[in-house]
């Protein structure tokens, strides 16, 4: 799957400027030349009080944010009414509780609601007037609000910078050509007719030999002096190919020469990098009893292994389908390459800032991939939560940072050839969606419209689309 496949950019698409503050903005005062005794503590709360996401300050915007002391008195008044109207408070009958006792009560809520009034539509009109459109959460900053006084405050958030692509026609890079060797064919028919071996016992009273499979159980210890020795290793009946590319050789060379009903010690220096984490770098001593000795015994290549394979007419039919598959899968991953070769290129000459809020996003989409990854592999939530995820956010960072600048561009040559997505396309890619979620369309189309998924699909369109456009006039090497 190409970067532009997976990110998404857009969260105004999802949620309004305005939604967002009133939702939940974030109190941020900056103390970087503001000295403490000058930081206005007035009607500001510091119970909660964040100081943000970092953001990165090439995409940083501001608007100004004012109400005058009128409305906000009006505010204060209309909330304050409210409150006195539907208060339940022990010893009041409704509608009758005092209005000290109601604000007194009430104040941190009644505050948030004068919020809910008053920044909203004034965020809105400002970055309309600025004409900017935000892509993080829009932070506070040096806020004062309370009755009595003007509200003065300052709106900080990220935009998307103005991204220059002149010339972006000229950047190419070299199309490899594709081609199957003969190897590569060879080497797939093999594997292909070795997954149709059978094994069989070997009734002749002879030793192992290379190229026999000895059937065998086994018990394994770890040296006493071996740090964090593993626990016993056991196995029933299984199966060791004596010289075998996946035997290792201390296996090999214990039982060539054994023969059935013998039993054997061997010890078994595990490499540093072996795939089994629990026994890498371990030294295990074993004792191995040979149950039997069987043979692997391959299928003839010829028309009747090619039509039990499928719907072949012979061998030949069947040789053709091999070397197609492996021309699409080439031509696949060249394709994918080229296109990642193509984004460097464009990532280079055309360089902007990336709002530091959509690489957290990103980052955010690749842990959590990796975690379902890691979830279907059968890791408990309890060792997911041992985790470091600090080091994991940081490992993921600068991938999630080519990313989204991959996108970023690829938006903008998109609005510069004017493409676009049809409703066909569109249809087409939920319908994919549905039978890979395994959910009905239409509950799938509600989801997403509430989530904003829906967006960001046509955003995935889109880029595949644009990607898929620049790919195609890259010329052969």
């Amino acid at each position: 799957m190409s970067s532009a496949e997976t990110i998404d950019t857009a969260p105004h698409a999802e949620t309004a400027p305005e939604e967002t503050l009133a939702a939940g903005y974030e109190e941020h005062n900056s103390h970087e030349g503001h000295p403490h005794d000058s930081h206005n503590h007035e009607g500001h709360d510091h119970a909660g009080h964040t100081h943000g996401p970092v953001l990165n300050p090439e995409c940083v915007r501001e608007v100004k944010l004012e109400a005058s002391t009128e409305e906000v008195d009006a505010a204060f008044a209309r909330v304050l009414r409210e409150y006195k109207k539907f208060a339940k408070i022990p010893g009041f009958r409704a509608g009758k509780v005092p209005e000290t006792v109601v604000r007194r009560r009430f104040a941190e809520q009644i505050r948030k609601d004068v919020v809910e009034r008053l920044l909203p539509e004034r965020f809105q009109a400002a970055i309309q007037a600025a004409g900017l459109l935000p892509v993080s959460q829009p932070q506070l900053t040096q806020f004062t609000l309370e009755e009595g006084k003007a509200l003065e405050g300052t709106a900080v958030f990220e935009v998307v910078p103005p991204i220059s692509i002149d010339g972006y026609r000229e950047v190419t890079v070299p199309k490899l050509p594709v081609t199957v060797s003969e190897e590569e064919f060879q080497r797939e028919l093999k594997q292909l007719q070795e997954s149709r071996a059978t094994v069989e016992n070997v009734e002749e009273d002879r030793a192992l030999a290379d190229g026999d499979w000895a059937q065998i159980s086994f018990h394994g210890e770890a040296q006493a002096s071996t740090a964090d020795a593993p626990e016993p290793v056991d196995g029933e009946n299984s199966l060791v190919e004596i010289g075998g590319e996946q035997t290792l050789p201390a296996f090999t060379e214990a039982l060539r020469g054994a023969k059935p009903g013998q039993e054997i010690q061997a010890e078994v220096v595990y490499p540093a990098d072996y795939q089994e984490t629990r026994l890498a770098g371990k030294t295990v001593t074993y004792t191995i009893e040979v149950k039997a000795i069987k043979k692997r015994t391959l299928p003839e290549l010829n028309d009747a292994f090619a039509q039990e394979l499928g719907d072949y007419e012979n061998l030949a039919a069947l040789e053709t389908r091999i070397r197609e598959f492996l021309q699409a899968n080439k031509e696949r991953d060249n394709e994918q390459r080229t296109r990642e070769a193509l984004f460097a290129r464009l990532a280079e000459q055309f360089p902007f800032p990336v709002p530091e809020t959509l690489v957290q996003q990103q980052v955010d989409a690749r842990l959590d991939r990796g975690l379902r990854a890691l979830a279907s592999q059968g890791m408990s939530a309890e060792m997911m939560r041992k985790l470091d995820f600090a080091r994991l956010r940081g490992a993921q960072r600068d991938a999630a940072l080519q990313e989204v600048r991959t996108a970023l561009l690829l938006d903008r040559i998109a609005e510069a050839e004017g493409i676009e997505v049809t409703d066909e396309e569109f249809e087409q890619e939920l319908q994919i969606a549905a039978l890979q979620s395994r959910e009905p369309l239409e509950s799938l189309r509600s989801r997403l419209t509430q989530d904003g998924g829906l967006a960001r699909i046509r955003e995935q369109i889109k880029r595949e689309k644009t990607a898929s456009a620049l790919s195609q006039r890259m010329p052969a090497a």
